[in-house]
């Protein structure tokens, strides 16, 4: 009778042993356990770490990338336990997992408490690198590297240096540092110190370490306060790189520190004295002196007269003649000006210049050289709806109201007789100089066809040669119509239209053809109205009034004389005072 033999040990029979090897409560497969380096062979450590079971590890797990030496034959050693036995009966064991493990207790610790770690970034990857802490791989991305971005991180690696744990994730094995976060907060230590031992006023040797467009950074020795570029000079610095460079040593005063910012403004001008002291004793209103146009604007532009000292020529101080024109097209930047001080303000640190005033008033030159009654010839620069304006001598415009354009026709009428460009003769009525104003007039070139006339052509003084109602004068005719006759009054401009009915005492005398064009006729005024300028008169009128004078002169029809004899006497008469 065979003896059955002993069935093989199952894997339940093996943790059992196991059990009763390390207890219940030591760590299995998946735990970190310690063993004996018994063996090196080539690259590998043979590593026993209890029942009868061995196993190997890279000997490059234990340098920890060349950092820590390689153990020896004896050595005891901690290493992760993942399967008890392999297909060749072999433990899998793990030094890098077992200190990654020791690594991930560590690091959670940390990150709970905010305390810092030590790394080593050994790779780069994309938009990072890796840091290794101790075991456990981090991320450490391109923006946390520095404060500042770095071209060349060749010096940073394989360094061992603090970091930050920013983000972690056990479960998915995620650790993300920063070396920037470290950076700021010694920074934030540091500046914190020299920012304590600074003062307001206090004189200071700084460094430029970068120029913008509305200032330069100067470090103050670990730390950077602001120059401003209206700081820099007492007089205008367009852009900060005219005085200073990158690199530059200067000397700076502390105009103001915030300390809870740590923001330091920083000044050069400051160490000079201020230009602007006592201004009103260099610079009196009315004075005359030369000056450099440092910069134009839309409303005027700026002179330096003398460094640090500006004043303003407003666009309305710059020309007398040229108005709503940009300054750049009267003056141009580094140009040369002479100009005249117009205000000082030394509160608000401003001086109001004309440049103008420094040349002759073309309204004062014009006054003087054509005073009123002048004759003046210009083009005509513009038409409006009440007259003309044109171009004088001097650059100056003179006007010619509607109501100086012609003696006989309405101004909106008279105006349509000109165009822009037209060259035209006028006579100077007025020159107004505060207001810049000269009034001119074209129908004063011809005299008024109303106004008394002398024996010479002049006009009379009131009373003199002076034509009215009931004058007797000679007409020329100029037109001959159905309804009349068009008349010009001789010694006069004036021009009448006498009817049909105006042309003789006799209707059958009252027909227009019997006259002809040329011919001059005597009639008598019977309108003249100087205030509404109309003329009226009358042959009709001149008859009747002759006949009534014969009458009463040279008799009467009761007399026995013919009406016709007493108008003959009174004609020969007429006549021959006429001859005299």
């Amino acid at each position: 009778m065979s003896v059955a033999s002993p069935s093989a040990p199952t894997r339940e029979d093996f943790a059992a042993l196991l059990d009763e090897t390390y207890g219940a409560d030591e760590a299995f497969e998946g735990s970190v356990v310690k063993g004996r380096v018994v063996a090196i062979e080539k690259d590998m450590a043979l590593i026993d770490i209890g029942l009868k079971t061995e196993g190997r590890v890279a000997l490059k797990e234990f340098t920890n990338h060349g950092r820590d030496p390689a153990p020896g034959v004896g050595d005891e050693v901690e290493v992760y336990l993942e399967r008890i036995e392999n297909a060749l009966g072999e433990a899998v064991i793990s030094r890098d997992k077992a200190r990654r493990e020791e690594s991930w207790v560590k690091l959670e610790q940390a990150f709970e408490k905010g305390e810092k770690v030590e790394g080593v970034i050994f790779n780069q990857v994309k938009g990072g690198f890796t840091v290794d802490l101790d075991g456990a791989v981090a991320f450490l991305p391109r923006s946390q590297v520095d404060i500042r971005p770095v071209r060349d991180v060749a010096p940073l690696m394989n360094v061992p240096q603090p970091f930050q744990i920013l983000k972690m994730d056990r479960r998915r094995g995620n650790i993300v540092v920063s070396r920037r976060t470290v950076l700021e907060e010694s920074r934030a230590e540091q500046r914190h110190e020299i920012v304590a031992n600074l003062a307001e006023g206090q004189v200071i040797d700084g460094t430029v370490k970068n120029i913008t467009d509305y200032g330069a950074f100067v470090d103050l020795g670990g730390i950077d306060g602001l120059l401003h570029v209206t700081d820099i000079a007492w007089r205008r610095v367009n852009h900060p790189t005219e005085v200073l460079s990158i690199g530059q040593s200067v000397k700076v005063r502390i105009i103001k520190i915030n300390h809870e910012t740590h923001r330091i403004s920083l000044g050069m001008k400051q160490l000079l004295e201020d230009p602007w002291s006592n201004i009103e004793t260099r610079y009196a209103v009315g004075q005359k002196l030369k000056g450099r146009v440092t910069n134009i604007t839309d409303y005027g532009a700026f002179v330096e007269l003398e460094p640090g000292i500006e004043g303003l020529i407003h666009v309305s101080e710059m020309s007398w003649t040229k108005k709503n024109v940009h300054p750049g097209k009267i003056i141009s930047t580094s140009q040369e000006v002479e100009v005249q001080v117009l205000e000082v303000d030394s509160a608000k640190r401003r001086i109001s210049l004309g440049l103008k005033q420094t040349l002759q008033n073309p309204w004062e030159a014009f006054s003087q050289k054509y005073p009123n009654g002048s004759v003046v010839e210009g083009e005509v620069k513009n038409k409006t709806e009440f007259g003309l304006f044109i171009g004088l001598d001097g650059d100056v415009d003179g006007m010619v109201h509607l109501s100086d354009l012609d003696w006989s026709k309405p101004g909106e009428q008279a105006i349509e007789d000109y165009k822009k460009g037209d060259k035209v003769r006028a006579k100077v009525l007025d020159v107004d100089l505060e207001k810049e104003r000269i009034a001119l007039g074209i129908k004063q070139l011809a005299s008024d066809p109303f106004a008394a006339k002398t024996a010479t052509g002049e006009e009379a003084p009131a009373g003199e040669g002076e034509l009215h109602k009931g004058s007797v004068v000679t007409c020329e005719v100029i037109e001959v119509k159905d309804g009349g006759l068009e008349v010009k009054i001789a010694g006069s401009d004036l021009t009448a239209f006498i009817k049909r009915s105006e042309l003789a005492r006799d209707r059958a005398d009252q027909r227009p053809e019997r006259f002809s064009v040329g011919e001059k006729v005597d009639a008598r005024i019977t309108q003249f109205d100087r205030r509404a300028r109309k003329v009226a008169v009358s042959i009709k009128a001149l008859e009747m009034a002759e006949e009534k004078e014969a009458i009463a002169q040279y008799g009467s029809a009761d007399s026995g004389a013919s009406l016709g004899d007493i108008l003959g006497a009174a004609l020969k008469a007429r006549d021959k005072k006429k001859a005299e």
